[in-house]
């Protein structure tokens, strides 16, 4: 599927789509079933919590206007939205580190020429979800200072031209020029981190390393060439970021029809009327947002593991192992190139 040679930006490109071809249904497949177990899982949640305030949210609600809420009437609902925050946000780092552990799972198959089968990905993918959630979270504890730092930055810039607005000059100068000074101190650290670990996750899925040993192997393998990978990782998510765009924007030209027949609330009629009206444009844009996310969880992680591959056919000579493990003519390898 690949030559084995050293890649360049065309090889990587050109694989990225055949491992497409070859392997969609199996990978798109798992994406869909995982994005769509997330979303019932975390729909079913809100149904719970929904259910056990309910009564609490109308309360409010029916307030009359220059009514405050008491503490009594706002905990429950806050208790629920923390509780349904946390189990959303557990839902999505899992079904994250599914969909994230099933693309080296496909490039294990496609990158050697064999058949892809369902079954064989998600027991592969499955089985590494732990190193590749250990290895996304370390990765992010790591880069937490820096990103922090960053934010930090952004907000010192906003306040500062905020101030501006009211007459305080010196104030918004000084924190625009920290805020400045704190993205140019901060952005390349973060943005370097990034780049050295940006490997972990495929070799936790293609080597069965656990996250400090992948994390370890990727630092190792970015070594003398950051900027390539830099380059092409960052081509692979801006291409990704702009399919995710035409997709929402077509998304939203095609509301504009079952949105345009949905008429106002008459004076009788309630909220579950509306929904009803708009169901259309629901589907539409839940279809949308999955095969969005979809795209910009799967495309950039086509990438960087054919450049993790590209990677070790540059350092460890992997082309005679590859050729040896497809069935051609290299020479026997003295390891096998995937773990599982």
């Amino acid at each position: 599927m690949i030559p084995l040679r050293p890649l360049d930006l065309g090889d990587v490109l050109a694989g990225v789509f055949a491992s497409i071809g070859r392997g969609w249904k199996q990978l798109y497949g798992t994406a869909v079933a995982v994005y769509l177990a997330a979303a019932l899982l975390v729909g079913g949640a809100i149904a719970v919590a929904y259910s056990a305030v309910g009564d609490r949210l109308h309360e409010i609600i029916d307030l009359p206007r220059s009514g405050e809420p008491s503490w009594d009437q706002v905990q429950p609902l806050v208790v629920a939205f923390v509780c349904v925050w946390v189990f959303a946000l557990v839902v999505m780092l899992l079904s994250t580190g599914v969909v994230t552990a099933a693309v080296p799972a496909v490039l294990q198959d496609t990158v050697l020429g064999r058949p892809v089968v369902f079954g064989a990905v998600w027991r592969r993918a499955w089985a590494r979800v732990p190193a590749v959630l250990g290895t996304v979270l370390l990765t992010g504890l790591i880069a937490l200072v820096p990103i922090a730092l960053l934010m930090f930055g952004f907000v010192a810039v906003t306040v500062g031209l905020l101030s501006s607005l009211d007459g305080d000059g010196g104030a918004a100068g000084g924190l625009a020029a920290l805020g400045f000074l704190g993205v140019l101190a901060t952005a390349p650290v973060t943005v370097w981190l990034w780049v050295k670990f940006s490997l972990a996750a495929h070799v936790a899925v293609f080597e069965g390393q656990g996250p400090i040993r992948s994390m370890r192997r990727s630092w190792d393998l970015v070594r003398g060439g950051w900027w390539r990978i830099f380059g092409i990782s960052l081509l692979g998510y801006l291409m990704a970021a702009v399919v995710s765009i035409v997709i929402r924007e077509a998304v939203d030209v095609a509301s504009v029809f079952p949105m345009a027949g949905t008429a106002p609330l008459d004076e009788g009629e309630d909220l579950a009327t509306l929904l009803v009206g708009m169901s259309g444009w629901l589907a539409l844009a839940m279809v949308g947002q999955l095969v969005a996310q979809i795209v910009t969880s799967t495309f950039p992680q086509l990438v960087t593991g054919l450049l993790y591959v590209d990677q070790r056919i540059r350092v460890e000579n992997l082309a005679p192992v590859l050729a040896s493990a497809a069935g051609g003519t290299g020479p026997r390898p003295s390891a096998p190139p995937v773990a599982g």
